[in-house]
């Protein structure tokens, strides 16, 4: 169906990415699977396109273009490609945005540059072991001394926590009676600082190109000067950016249940069963139109959201619909579509074993379906 999302700009920059994911991605990507992460020099490949940077603003080599269509067209690409691009979407559609927002002169002018030429990478460390979604939880203490702020505590399930020089903590800097919310601090640990020490690799299920690790933090002396906005305002802030995180997810599920069915069906009409083309049987027929129908609604509803976030509109209740539906859509389109496979579905040489355990964490990650469910609940007033 006709989409109105993008302009000649962002078809310019779709070109670029198809082109740079064809020659650099797909190629090694096997080899990144193998590894557990993509290498540092994949970043910087992308900082000399200018991709990392096209929020930044010029004075710090970037572009200048807050838009987040820009980061739509890349997930697209990747997808389209059959491929994902690691921890890219997390530095660019979670991380980037507390930089942009709270970062004062001296520390953009410490940063910026190296984020987007992809020399900085970065990570953000809210989960810990008994916290999950409860954010109000966070236990990770940091007492102010001076200067500095001691930083004491532990946090799991970090994406790109493996290659980061800057790691946002959220860390708890007072409490409030009465209100678990207050006194939440955002604080940027940077890669050598004495007392943080990086865990074990997690091993999961699918994303394999995205490292996921614990992290320690004992005694760790950090800055004053590293503090990201106001001194406990971090639950304020970490909620603005909750419908773009979202987003970023959705926008990650739809792409990938495309790429599922356009690769399923190239593959029903070269696969032969019982004399013919699996393509030729009613079921295959009903089930990957069933499952075009339903990718098209998400793309629909998606798209509108994407349009309402870039103009600042998209709700909070809102953008746990969309990352709702999306990503419930994405379970049922791929595992669909794994079916149609048969035996060859479940065996890692087909991207669509891959597609079918990626897919499994988007209804988990950046606020469960159930999480979900009760924003949107609550926004109707149950």
């Amino acid at each position: 169906m006709r989409r109105d999302v993008s302009d000649g700009e962002h078809e310019d920059f779709r070109k670029l990415v198809r082109e740079f994911v064809a020659r650099e991605v797909v190629p090694r990507y096997a080899a990144w699977e193998r590894e557990g992460r993509v290498p540092r020099s994949f970043f910087e490949q992308l900082g000399s396109l200018g991709v990392l940077g096209m929020a930044i603003p010029e004075k710090y080599g970037g572009a200048g273009r807050e838009d987040y269509r820009y980061n739509v067209v890349l997930q697209e690409e990747a997808a389209r490609a059959l491929v994902t691009l690691g921890t890219v979407r997390t530095q660019l559609d979670v991380i980037l945005p507390y930089f942009l927002a709270y970062a004062d002169e001296a520390q953009r002018a410490r940063w910026f540059p190296g984020l987007a030429a992809g020399k900085l990478l970065t990570a953000i460390a809210m989960t810990e072991p008994g916290t999950g979604s409860d954010l109000a939880g966070i236990r990770t203490t940091a007492v102010r001394d001076g200067e500095t702020y001691v930083l004491n505590g532990a946090k799991t399930f970090i994406t790109g926590g493996l290659l980061a020089d800057l790691v946002i903590v959220v860390a708890r800097t007072s409490t409030e009676p009465g209100n678990r919310r207050a006194g939440l601090t955002l604080l940027v640990v940077e890669d050598g600082m004495p007392g943080f020490t990086r865990g074990r690799v997690l091993d999961k299920l699918g994303i394999k190109v995205q490292d996921t690790v614990e992290l320690a933090f004992d005694e760790v002396r950090v800055p004053v000067s590293n503090r990201l906005g106001e001194e406990g305002a971090a639950f304020h802030y970490l909620g603005r950016n909750l419908p773009q995180e979202r987003m970023t997810v959705a926008v990650g599920s739809v792409a990938q249940a495309r790429a599922a069915l356009d690769t399923t069906v190239d593959y029903v009409r070269e696969r032969q069963v019982f004399g013919k083309p699996v393509a030729s049987f009613q079921n295959t027929k009903f089930e990957l139109a069933a499952v075009s129908a339903e990718v098209e609604a998400a793309q629909a509803l998606l798209d509108r959201a994407v349009l309402e976030l870039v103009a600042g509109e998209l709700s909070g209740a809102d953008a746990a619909r969309v990352k709702l539906f999306c990503t419930e859509t994405q379970a049922r389109a791929v595992d669909r579509c794994l079916q149609l496979f048969g035996g060859y579905g479940y065996m890692a040489e087909y991207p669509i074993s891959r597609l079918y355990a990626d897919a499994r964490i988007t209804r988990i990650y950046a606020g469960t379906s159930e999480v979900m469910k009760v924003i949107i609940a609550k926004s109707l007033g149950l």
